[in-house]
């Protein structure tokens, strides 16, 4: 009888430790949901957003703001993508009328980027809620710095109802950004891969650049930052038409990078982010060199496509499919540059690298350099590392997880 005592009670601790465990995420906007809007209480409120600002059971912000009691919802702000994310990358977006909530919704990636006094007349408050991907030259938390630095300009209270990384907010990849480039996709002295989240982003930025800007952070509950996107429990939503599953969100800080050169990385396929290649590769030979490194948590095979949009719009490609074995091992911004390397091997007449904007996404013009040095791979990250290292130590005082 005792000793079915203990098992009882070890039964009991661990369906309590499951328990606990099992506790949902819960995002920014269900925190301010639970708090029944009070900080947005008699305000006058804008909203930047888009179809990835949905609270966890699916309900659009902009529509819970809407309907919010003594809340009142002005106007929208859109993001490259749009409002509804179904602009391909880099396509102008422009102004529109939101035909459900018939309010304007004012577009921030066309001839505007940053919003003028005339958007931002009679709101009190500014609110950001949209998905970030986890990479620095990804344009959604440029659009949120220029809307704050617009915010403070104007003494406007700006609010950002956080949401999870999604590649994790414990590793930090590639080298932060030379103060001397500036870019829409190079806006933050931050690494590639920076394991912020945007309220933390939000934070840092507000400190280390002194803009004095009345923020308020709505925090996650319930997020670790070790967390990965399949661990918090919610469904992803796409936050870009080519940005179709998490693996694609992981994978895009180093994948991504490939975009500053002529090699296709999946666009229009049904493996975006997830595929790389071009008409003068082949697939055998790179997948077999790439599987030789043995790099942690990555398979690859062999893999033809053909690109919809972009590089090689219609041609076949020969190239790899990239394996995520083990997401918690992955580093993309270390596979970029193993890639980077075996192709200036193996097909070095053909690799053409536009160095301009390879620097806006490495950070600096020392891949450049050391590449042209003929380098190696473990020479250059080590480069990377230390970078990535120090800003890791230097980031402490910002995190919120």
């Amino acid at each position: 009888m005792a000793a079915l005592g203990v098992v009882s009670l070890a039964s009991l601790l661990q369906a309590v430790d499951s328990s606990v465990q099992q506790q949902p995420v819960l995002l920014g906007i269900d925190v301010l949901e639970q708090q029944d809007y009070a900080l947005l209480q008699g305000k006058q409120v804008g909203l930047i957003t888009n179809q990835t600002g949905v609270d966890s059971r699916g309900r659009s912000t902009a529509d819970l703001l809407a309907k919010a009691p003594g809340v009142k919802l002005i106007a929208l702000f859109s993001p490259e993508h749009g409002i509804r994310g179904k602009r391909e990358a880099g396509q102008s977006v422009g102004d529109t009328i939101d035909p459900r909530l018939h309010l304007p919704v004012y577009s921030l990636y066309g001839s505007v980027q940053k919003p003028t006094p005339e958007m931002l007349n009679a709101i009190d408050v500014l609110v950001f809620d949209m998905q970030d991907v986890g990479a620095r030259f990804y344009t959604y938390l440029t659009t949120m710095g220029l809307a704050m630095e617009a915010a403070g300009q104007r003494n406007i209270a700006f609010m950002v109802l956080d949401r999870p990384n999604p590649v994790g907010g414990a590793v930090v990849e590639g080298q932060v950004l030379d103060s001397r480039i500036h870019h829409f996709t190079a806006y933050y002295q931050i690494p590639v891969r920076h394991g912020f989240t945007a309220g933390e982003l939000a934070q840092w930025y507000n400190q280390t650049q002194k803009l004095g800007i009345q923020l308020t952070v709505i925090g996650l509950k319930n997020w670790k930052r070790d967390m990965l996107w399949p661990d918090t429990g919610l469904p992803f939503v796409a936050p870009s038409p080519n940005i179709k599953t998490s693996t694609a969100a992981l994978l895009y800080s180093g994948v991504g990078m490939f975009e500053a050169t002529n090699v296709a990385v999946g666009r229009g396929t049904d493996f975006p982010f997830e595929r790389i290649g071009a008409p003068w590769m082949n697939g055998e030979v790179l997948a077999k060199r790439l599987n030789d490194l043995k790099l942690p948590g990555l398979y690859f095979i062999a893999s033809s496509f053909v690109p919809l949009v972009d590089n090689y719009q219609g041609q076949m490609c020969s190239g790899v499919r990239i394996i995520v074995q083990d997401p918690m091992l992955v580093r993309p911004v270390d596979l970029f540059v193993q890639v980077a390397i075996l192709i200036r091997e193996l097909w070095p007449k053909d690799f053409q690298p536009r160095w301009d904007e390879v620097a806006r996404v490495t950070g600096s013009q020392d891949f450049e350099h050391l590449y042209e040095a003929n380098k190696s791979a473990a020479e250059i990250l080590d480069v990377f590392h230390k970078s990535a290292d120090q800003f890791a130590k230097d980031r402490q005082a910002y995190l919120q997880y």
